[in-house]
């Protein structure tokens, strides 16, 4: 077969020794632009699909107020829930906007643990606050189910509307949702139960208290109900030693009436024991009934110590006795009760005397320290016995026996005194030697 196709021509070709003709110069190259660090190129802006989970947070939030109105509607149609009946709708409400809240951010980040504390602190406060309002925990609990209700309704809707928003989603959603709610209720339980036994160990140790002082109060009704006892026996022996007294003193007189002057002193005797035991007896119970507000005043100590000197020493000195006294320098005023600081020295002076019968007496105010003053009374007198020494103070109770006279009421008289001007008592005391007796007063006594 035959090759129809043309062949090419050649080109023409120059003649042989024909002179080329000369290049054109070169232009020169253009500088090279420097070239772009590969760390200064902007990537792609990527825009992101918003997560499901953080759409439906966003859903909540907008529709906040509408889903707390419906849990609150459920609430007070509920009949089991009775305490929430008398709560105001901002009442009602307390802290479950921060719990939703937080649940919200946990649907945002899809982690629960990270926003955990601070649901539980809520959720603390808000249990905190239910049983201050008298919730009880099932109340707790039921109105903490119908929240979960609500928002459980709100997911499913949200799901129905958003082709998005998968099972998956849904399923994920829906379970941090329970995991958020069944550790508010538990916090809030939890708190309930320790308030609640915090006011138990409360109330029990108000009722133990309560307890221990009736006890006590029993016990002095009972000692007081004994002393009473004791002062009705005591007052109606010396009573009737008193009349047998008379009855002898007018016995004398008519057997013999030479001896009346004898029975007259033997009469008027036994009126002036009476007399004092009357006295002190009113004296007591004026000091036991005295519910007046104790009247604060400046007391001049050297003027009442001078006073009490005076009045003393005629009374000392007839018995045979010396009165030793002795005033510290350093006292100037002080704030106290004039009359009730007189009535525990006199009776201090009183009781010295009466169980001395040879040596002498001592009266001294001191200066003890920056705050306090003291009284001391000394004797040379019987002493009281150790077995008497705690019953010395007791009413009625006498320290030596029933040759010296006296109704027992002078140093109980001192005890209450001393309770109300804030005094504390030492005393020392040996039998046959003689007894001190040393009283440590504020020099500015409170006003009560």
């Amino acid at each position: 077969m035959t090759d129809t196709r043309e062949t090419p021509s050649a080109p023409d070709r120059p003649e042989p020794h024909a002179p080329l003709a000369p290049l054109a110069p070169l232009a020169p190259l253009a500088p090279l632009a420097p070239l772009t660090p590969l760390t200064s190129l902007t990537p792609p802006v990527l825009v992101a699909r918003p997560s499901p989970l953080r759409n439906f947070a966003a859903h909540v939030r907008t529709e906040r107020v509408r889903l707390t109105e419906q849990w609150m509607r459920a609430v007070f149609g509920d009949v089991d829930l009775v305490e929430a009946d008398k709560l105001t709708y901002q009442q009602l409400a307390d802290h479950l906007p921060e719990i939703l809240e937080g649940l919200c951010v946990a649907l945002d980040i899809e982690d629960l643990e990270r926003i955990e504390p601070v649901i539980e602190q809520n959720a603390r406060q808000h249990g905190l606050v239910r049983w201050r309002q008298g919730y009880r925990i099932e109340e707790l609990v039921r109105e903490l189910d119908l929240f979960h209700q609500v928002l459980a309704d709100a997911l499913e809707a949200f799901a129905d509307h958003d082709d998005g928003f998968t099972r998956r989603h849904e399923s994920r959603a829906r379970r941090l949702i329970a995991e958020a709610l069944s550790m508010v209720t538990l916090t809030s339980i939890k708190e309930v139960v320790s308030e609640r036994d915090r006011k138990i160990d409360e109330y029990t140790g108000r009722l133990e208290r309560a307890n221990h002082e009736l006890t006590l109060k029993q016990r002095l009704v009972g000692d007081l109900y004994e002393s009473r006892m004791q002062i009705t026996r005591s007052v109606v022996h010396d009573l009737r030693n008193f009349l047998n007294a008379f009855s002898i003193a007018l016995q004398l007189i008519g057997r013999a009436p030479a001896k009346a002057e004898t029975a007259l002193t033997l009469a008027n005797r036994q009126a002036a024991d009476m007399k004092q035991l009357v006295e002190q007896m009113v004296e007591y119970s004026v000091v036991l009934g005295d519910a007046t507000p104790l009247a604060l005043e400046p007391v001049d100590l050297r003027e009442l110590f001078d006073e009490l000197v005076t009045a003393s020493r005629p009374i000392v000195e007839a018995k045979g006795l010396s009165l030793h006294t002795s005033y510290d320098p350093a006292l100037t005023a002080i704030v106290s009760n004039r009359l009730k600081l007189k009535q525990i020295a006199v009776n201090l002076l009183s009781n010295a005397t009466k169980y001395t019968k040879s040596g002498t007496i001592e009266l001294r105010f001191a200066l003890v320290d920056s705050q306090h003053w003291s009284v001391r009374v000394s004797d040379t007198g019987v002493g009281i016995a150790p077995a008497d020494a705690d019953r010395v103070f007791d009413e009625f109770e006498r320290a030596a026996g029933e040759d010296i006279p006296g109704t027992g009421l002078g140093l109980a008289i001192v005890k209450e005194l001393c309770r109300v001007l804030d005094g504390t008592i030492d005393f020392a005391s040996r039998e046959g030697v003689g007894t001190t007796f040393e009283i440590r007063f504020p020099l500015e006594l409170s006003p009560r």
